[in-house]
């Protein structure tokens, strides 16, 4: 069975994901272009269809509830998949909504193969504004303070989103090229080797095409559980601190030095356990002063791990000092040990109930 190579554009600005959209399908004369754009307001998923002939199709198409990820259920992948197995385009370049994810997409075509048999992901494009680097990737902006919430629902930040997208890139498109701290951050929160380009009109649509995106490695890059060594720290103005440690948090001392590990202009994610659920493998994610915190799944046979890395530009503040404080110290371990029966731990609102308390 042919597959049809797919690029995948995302971001949060829309001027900068079409520059690059428009690049890439000027350098593919057989390419076909489709763009969704969701209106949360009206509930309505927009499709448009077009290559160098103009435009092939135009729909709305009403969504009981307009998120991201009914949007990809629904019509992002049956369409790719549509026009892929017609046969008609040597290659497709699909621009998501904005803020959408390419991980939602990936993941359905990697894990459900058989709903997109002609699908092959060739690359993954991460599209950036050069002139708003630090206000995307560690500004305290929400998605709905600039109109791009994708639901009703939608509270995540800017941030948030944004560094989601560029750690999962092949490539990072900005629309020109930012100052060097700005260069050095996204260089840090991309996956080695990562080209990083400054102007859309350089995208190499040919060598994108020809396929670069190698799922398991990109899936590494942003698991929550990383053991291995990270990359030499990119030359320049950002700073990365890799927090680790192997024993648990301890569950009140994470509430009370959540601000100084969570808050402020950078970028944090990772894992952490705690004495109280100590099966639990819990998740840290935090951007721009936000940070969400929940539970994956469990460690199974695998030996527990704190572990959490933080990037960001200008100073690095307390944070190592709050993390050391939070870990459980030498005399609880000596006198509780790091497994602890509770009923309770004040994690609730975060994490859900305790079920292994007798």
């Amino acid at each position: 069975m042919k597959q049809v190579p797919v690029i995948l554009i995302s971001g949060v600005e829309e001027r900068a994901m079409l520059s690059a959209a428009i690049s890439l399908q000027f350098g593919l004369a057989d390419a076909v272009m489709v763009r969704h754009v969701i209106d949360p307001e009206r509930q309505v998923l927009t499709r448009t269809v077009s290559d160098l002939t103009g435009v092939i199709e135009h729909e709305e198409i009403d969504l009981a509830h307009a998120c991201v990820a009914c949007a990809v259920r629904e019509d992002i992948v049956p369409t790719l998949e549509r026009l892929a197995a017609q046969g008609r385009w040597s290659s497709i370049v699909a621009c998501l909504p904005v803020a959408a994810e390419s991980v939602q997409v990936c993941r359905v075509i990697a894990w459900a193969p058989r709903q997109a048999p002609h699908v092959d992901i060739a690359a993954v494009v991460a599209a950036l504004g050069g002139t708003t680097v630090t206000a995307d990737l560690l500004g305290s902006d929400l998605l709905d303070e600039r109109g791009l919430a994708t639901s009703r629902e939608d509270r995540r930040g800017v941030a948030e989103v944004a560094c989601a997208i560029v750690e999962y890139a092949d490539v990072v498109c900005l629309t020109e090229d930012p100052d060097p701290a700005e260069h050095t951050l996204v260089a840090t929160l991309a996956r080695p080797r990562t080209p990083l380009v400054t102007d859309p009109a350089l995208l190499d649509a040919t060598a994108l095409v020809a396929g670069v995106h190698r799922h398991e490695d990109v899936e590494a890059w942003v698991a929550e559980v990383r053991r291995g060594e990270l990359p030499p720290l990119p030359a320049g103005g950002a700073w990365r601190l890799d927090l680790r440690s192997e024993r648990p948090l301890h569950p009140l001392r994470l509430r009370e030095e959540l601000d100084i590990l969570g808050g402020g202009p950078r970028r944090s994610r990772g894992c952490f356990w705690l004495p109280t659920r100590p099966d639990d493998i819990c998740v840290w994610d935090g951007a721009g002063g936000q940070v969400s915190v929940g539970a994956s799944r469990t460690w199974g046979r695998s030996q527990p791990l704190t572990r959490i890395v933080v990037t960001g530009l200008g100073e690095q503040g307390q944070i190592e000092a709050a993390f050391t404080r939070a870990l459980l110290t030498d005399a609880e371990i000596s006198q509780r040990g790091q497994i602890w029966e509770e009923t309770w731990d004040g994690l609730e609102s975060w994490l859900g109930p305790i079920h292994r308390a007798a």
